[in-house]
C-alpha cells in the first residue's frame, strides 16, 4: 500500500494488525509521535490524517491507504516553526514536553474548527482528550488561543460563520 508521510511517499508493507503509531515511531522513525497511555484516552498520538486528526493508537496502518498524514515533523522547521509550535514556544505551553506533540495538533485542529477567535472554554472542552500531568493547562490553552490568532493572521484559517 501506499501512504504519503509529511509530503514523502512510502510503500507500506505491514501487518494487518499494526497499528498507525507503531509504524510511524518504528518504521519510520518519527518519534514526536508519543505513545502515552495505549488506550486512547491521552492525545499524546495525534496525528493528521486527510486533514483530520486523530489517535494514531486507535488507527491501523491498513487504514491508510492512500491518506495524506501530518506529523509534528511535518508542521515546520527549527528555523521555521509552525504558528502553532511557535506560539507554544512563547506561551510556555509545555513542562516536560512529553505530551506537546499531540497538544500541538490538536491545537491546530482546535483552530480550524472555530477560527482564531476561539474561547479559552471551547478549547478546555476540546481539549479534554488530551492529558497532561505536568501543567494546570492555562499555558496550553494561552498558546493555543495565541497558535490560533497566527494562523488566522496567516491565512491558514477559513473563515468561520
Amino acid at each position: 500500500m501506499s501512504i504519503t508521510v509529511n509530503g514523502v511517499t512510502h510503500a507500506a508493507h505491514v501487518p494487518a494488525e499494526r497499528l498507525l503509531v507503531e509504524w510511524l515511531r518504528d518504521d519510520l522513525g518519527l518519534t514526536g509521535t508519543h505513545v502515552g497511555c495505549t488506550t486512547s484516552q491521552c492525545g499524546a498520538c495525534h496525528v493528521e490524517v486527510d486533514g483530520e486528526v486523530v489517535k494514531a493508537c486507535t488507527i491501523l496502518v491498513a487504514q491508510c491507504q492512500g491518506a495524506a498524514i501530518t506529523t509534528i515533523e511535518g508542521l515546520g522547521t527549527p528555523e521555521a516553526l509552525h504558528p502553532m509550535q511557535e506560539a507554544f514556544r512563547t506561551a510556555h505551553g509545555l513542562q516536560c514536553g512529553f505530551c506537546t506533540p499531540g497538544m500541538v495538533m490538536a491545537g491546530i485542529a482546535i483552530a480550524r474548527a472555530h477560527g482564531g477567535d476561539v474561547s479559552e472554554e471551547v478549547i478546555r472542552h476540546e481539549l479534554e482528550g488530551n492529558l497532561c500531568r505536568c501543567t494546570g493547562y492555562q499555558n496550553i490553552v494561552a498558546a493555543i488561543r495565541l497558535g490560533a490568532r497566527a494562523m488566522a493572521e496567516a491565512g491558514l484559517l477559513k473563515e468561520t460563520a
